[in-house]
């Protein structure tokens, strides 16, 4: 038998789907294993390249798999569906991951490290607790309105909750404000949660030397940094800047055909919750552009001026993703002199 070229895996929960191709492409085997003996069988297989798709679980497999001293390579899924032939199942999926891994022209995500994989966490979890903070503040609104009372949102009068309904709906039922009691403990139980969580990032940027570096951007919190250090990795894997915006989806989505070029809004690519940061830094200096917006010169005052506003968040959150490719390409702090020479 021809020595293993590739070998691509379907990861699932439970039970995992094997490929093995040669470098002819031809098939060597199809096994289904369970995760036990799946580790079992990446532990006694020669040393060859073990290709899947990145998605959950992915990235330890992919730090197992290095450890071990195999070659991984974690591949986008959309990159992988033109491979897909004929009806779909695992073993075809695992047969297209094999294919897709070997075109020279594929490109592949960079496996995670144990931290970065911890502040994801972190995020996430504080996301879940935001989200449900959100469902408990409108459950709370809803009870309200339906005994006549109009809250007014915001988490200033959600703090002050009783103080406001004693000023503004003293008649309500008891039986009432023993739910409303429950629901604003659970509030502030969020909010203490959501403190906690990012006391956690505020840590892990603040001992990282890169999380220092970003830091230091104007628009780039602790969120971002932190976000940056968890899902950019090494940044040489995008050649610029400008790939690390496209990655983000902060350029136009081209639709050309016929030698026509068209450009419509943002391409909404990559992730969306880095995406959404950046956005939201670029909001915080425009909100103070005599400030935070000075470095940036009379290009955001033209910008400013011509544009919308909201074409010129995503402008402004374009050149933040290149400044925080530079910073950290080159491990260098950001120079607001620098960046001044280069709009003047």
């Amino acid at each position: 038998m021809m020595p293993i070229q590739v070998i691509g895996i379907d990861l699932g929960k439970s039970n995992f789907h094997l490929v093995a191709h040669d470098r002819k492409g031809n098939t060597l085997f199809r096994k289904k294993l369970s995760r036990k003996q799946l580790i079992q069988f990446i532990y006694d297989t020669p040393l060859t390249t073990i290709a899947f798709e990145a998605c959950g679980g992915a990235h330890w497999l992919g730090r197992l798999s290095l450890k071990l001293g195999h070659s991984v390579k974690l591949l986008p899924p959309q990159y992988v569906r033109p491979y897909v032939k004929g009806n779909k199942n695992d073993f075809i999926d695992a047969d297209a991951i094999a294919e897709a891994s070997q075109r020279p022209s594929m490109r592949f995500v960079e496996v995670k490290s144990e931290d970065a994989q911890l502040i994801t966490a972190v995020y996430r979890v504080r996301q879940g607790y935001i989200k449900d903070r959100t469902a408990c503040m409108c459950r709370i609104g809803a009870l309200l309105l339906e005994f006549g009372v109009s809250l007014p949102q915001g988490h200033g009068t959600m703090k002050q909750l009783f103080t406001w309904l004693t000023a503004n709906a003293p008649e309500l039922p008891s039986a009432l404000n023993i739910e409303l009691t429950a629901l604003h403990e659970y509030y502030k139980y969020l909010n203490e949660q959501i403190k906690v969580q990012d006391d956690k990032l505020t840590r892990h940027v603040a001992q990282s030397d890169e999380g220092q570096l970003l830091h230091e951007i104007p628009g780039v919190g602790v969120l971002t940094a932190s976000q940056c250090m968890a899902e950019l990795g090494s940044v040489k894997q995008f050649k610029n800047g400008r790939n690390l915006a496209a990655w983000l989806g902060l350029v136009p989505h081209q639709h050309s055909t016929g030698g026509k070029p068209r450009l419509l809004g943002i391409s909404k690519r990559g992730n969306k919750h880095l995406r959404t940061l950046f956005i939201h830094g670029a909001r915080a200096i425009l909100a103070r552009p005599e400030k935070t917006g000075s470095i940036f010169g009379d290009w955001l005052v033209q910008l400013r001026a011509s544009k919308p506003f909201n074409v010129v968040c995503v402008a402004l959150a374009n050149k933040l993703a290149r400044i925080v490719w530079a910073v950290l390409r080159y491990k260098e702090a950001f120079n607001a002199e620098k960046l001044q020479s280069e709009f003047a």
